[in-house]
């Protein structure tokens, strides 16, 4: 049965895949491969498939069986930025569907017991690129010969298998089973599996192992790597072994397409995968589409060319202030603009500096009526309507309607424009005394100038915050604006020289209560609003400072509660109360949410939902759409029908 992670805290669960055995009859050969298979270079269809394959339907409204062939455009601004196909492709062991459920993809089933012991089933049969079977022994190599060799790995596997600072038993049970146990719950596993980048607990073996020195003498690999202009075999094995970059054309994929040529280069083409372990219900093998073309062009030039036609699948580098423009080029190009939404919790919000370097900044940012003030200091719908001609949500930074916690109070307390009560609470604060233009003074006597930081990417953010600098002056608050590079923003932000910026929300807006709400608590050192807290856990104590607001020690024990209890009503509480922690203290303050995302897509591609969700983790941007099941309806094709 499919499941969600809330799911996983049972004492057992088994997730199995969308899969039905499938008579070899009935299967459909890919016509740019028939010629391959009717020479003997390649096995059919059949024989390329693992036995039990992954089914996928479509019969929802707006959803059609499709045809083989055709090539699709896309255009990146860098050519390191063709990893984005395997975010596209969105192959994943476990992955995300359209509900943002996690159900198995590349593996056949998944065991899970007490949240801790996870078994997973690969599919029998199931084959690399190159028609290599992938099998547990790709798991033993990485974890073994990879992840724990200290050479390849400095400071050993990833920290998602670091549960309470300890290992997982890793186990091979058979040629299509592999377990992983730990001693406490790990909530980070499969979701980590089913990320936009996941971590790849997998290696093709077969190939790598000629580039690895437990297999191969230490005086070929040296010749090998300097052959390689490497400076030494592990730069040779790491440079091979990436599957996320798409920089090796020879590296066995599990992706419904692979690259075939390396850089540099102002093309890449990506071919499909003849060993894909997906088909529709009526037989045909995935991806329909036979290539990618994937062109990379400046950046600035993404959206004249997507208005041109130039592309045949086009988000990246497109902003809601392309829209216009990209419309008018619909019939003549012969694409659709279609908009979806993002499930950022807040498109843009501003991040007070809680650990900031001034003591009297600091002092004053700590405060939550000074925060709420700001907060209710800003007119969004102005925003909505100027900036997003009402297409937008006015909300905090907060989780979205789309999401089984979501209550409208997290998202509307203190977010409602009120000058009245936002000149209140500050005169609250003693904040009462004002300078000759009417700008509230600090305590110290300086007057409240807010210099609010950018990262100085988007002249949307500028947009925005020229609205509230207006509405701020009414409640004697000057705003500055300050773009830097973002390296710099970092910086600044992290050492507390800055005290407050401007950025993205929640990354997670569509979150279920087996979802981490790590983002709510400080974990990290780029979280804006507590640098130095977030750093602090990051680094289990060895930099940083511990929290030293009581909400924000709540909300650290909160989320350690989350990873360590197996109780889905528990987690579902601990959600539900720092949510509301967060709408009570405006750690953020959230402006607008759900701004819509113009997608171009051609006239004649099917199956890309004119609505849909577009974000990077949940969701691979197009990932969880499966670009696999795209399809080109030619005017020839009609013809046959």
């Amino acid at each position: 049965m499919n499941t969600t992670l809330k799911q996983l805290a049972l004492s057992a669960v088994i997730i199995v895949a969308a899969s039905v055995p499938a008579a070899a009859n009935t299967y459909i050969e890919t016509p740019t491969l028939a010629h391959k298979v009717a020479a003997g270079d390649m096995p059919p269809v059949a024989k390329r498939l693992p036995e039990n394959p992954s089914v996928v339907r479509l019969e929802k409204p707006g959803e059609s069986y499709g045809k083989h062939g055709g090539r699709m455009r896309l255009l990146m601004s860098r050519a390191k930025d063709i990893r984005m196909m395997v975010v596209y492709g969105y192959a994943r062991l476990v992955g995300y569907n359209k509900n943002f459920i996690i159900e198995p993809d590349i593996l056949e089933k998944v065991d899970v017991k007490e949240g801790r012991i996870f078994t997973l089933h690969i599919r029998k049969g199931h084959k690399w690129s190159d028609g290599h079977p992938f099998t547990s022994e790709d798991f033993r190599f990485f974890w073994e010969d990879v992840a724990k060799h200290k050479k390849l790995s400095k400071s050993g596997p990833n920290r998602i298998f670091k549960i309470g600072g300890k290992l997982p038993k890793f186990e091979v049970l058979d040629k299509q089973t592999v377990r992983y146990t730990w001693q406490t719950p790990n909530p980070f596993f499969l979701p980590a599996l089913a990320k936009a980048r996941p971590i790849f607990i997998y290696r093709p073996a077969h190939y790598l192992k000629q580039f690895h020195i437990k297999y191969v003498k230490k005086k070929k690999l040296k010749k090998m790597a300097k052959a390689a202009k490497k400076r030494n075999w592990r730069s040779l094995f790491k440079n091979k072994a990436r599957l996320y970059r798409n920089t090796n054309p020879e590296l066995p994929s599990l992706q419904p397409w692979y690259i075939t040529n390396k850089m540099p280069a102002e093309r890449f083409i990506f071919v499909r995968n003849p060993y894909f372990h997906r088909v529709d219900k009526m037989g045909r093998q995935l991806p329909y589409i036979d290539q990618v073309i994937v062109g990379i062009v400046n950046k600035k030039l993404i959206p004249a060319k997507s208005g041109a036609g130039e592309t045949d699948l086009q988000a990246r580098s497109l902003f809601f202030n392309n829209y216009t423009f990209l419309k008018q080029g619909e019939k003549r190009n012969n694409f659709k603009v279609q908009l979806w939404s993002s499930a950022k919790g807040s498109q843009m919000a501003l991040f007070p500096n809680l650990n900031a370097a001034d003591p009297a900044w600091r002092d004053l940012l700590r405060k939550a009526d000074f925060r709420r003030a700001l907060s209710l200091g800003i007119d969004r719908h102005e925003i909505n309507q100027v900036i997003y001609f009402g297409l937008a949500r006015e909300s905090n930074n907060t989780i979205l309607p789309h999401s089984k916690l979501y209550k409208e109070t997290y998202s509307k307390k203190y977010a409602t424009f009120n000058l009245k009560r936002a000149n209140k609470l500050l005169d609250g604060l003693g904040l009462t005394k004002r300078n000759s233009n009417n700008i509230r003074l600090m305590k110290d006597g300086r007057p409240l100038d807010i210099i609010v930081e950018t990262a100085g990417e988007e002249t949307e953010q500028t947009d925005v915050l020229e609205l509230i600098q207006d509405s701020w002056r009414k409640i004697g608050v000057k705003l500055y604006t300050k773009p830097l590079q973002r390296e710099v923003f970092r910086r600044r932000v992290i050492a507390g020289s800055s005290i407050m910026s401007v950025w993205f929300g929640l990354e997670n807006g569509v979150p279920t209560s087996s979802s981490s709400p790590e983002e709510l608590a400080p974990t990290r050192q780029l979280q804006l609003q507590w640098p130095k807290w977030g750093q602090y856990f990051n680094t289990s104590g060895k930099s940083g400072e511990l929290p030293q607001i009581n909400e924000v020690k709540e909300l650290s024990a909160l989320n350690k509660e989350w990873r360590l209890t197996a109780s889905p009503q528990r987690r579902e509480e601990i959600w539900h109360r720092m949510l509301a922690l967060h709408a009570d203290n405006v750690f953020s303050i959230g402006l607008i949410a759900s701004v819509p995302q113009p997608v171009v897509v051609n006239g004649n591609l099917r199956n890309v939902a004119p609505k849909g969700i577009y974000n990077w983790d949940p969701g691979a941007h197009f990932g969880v759409h499966r670009p696999d099941t795209f399809w080109f309806d030619t005017p020839k094709s009609k013809k046959r029908k």
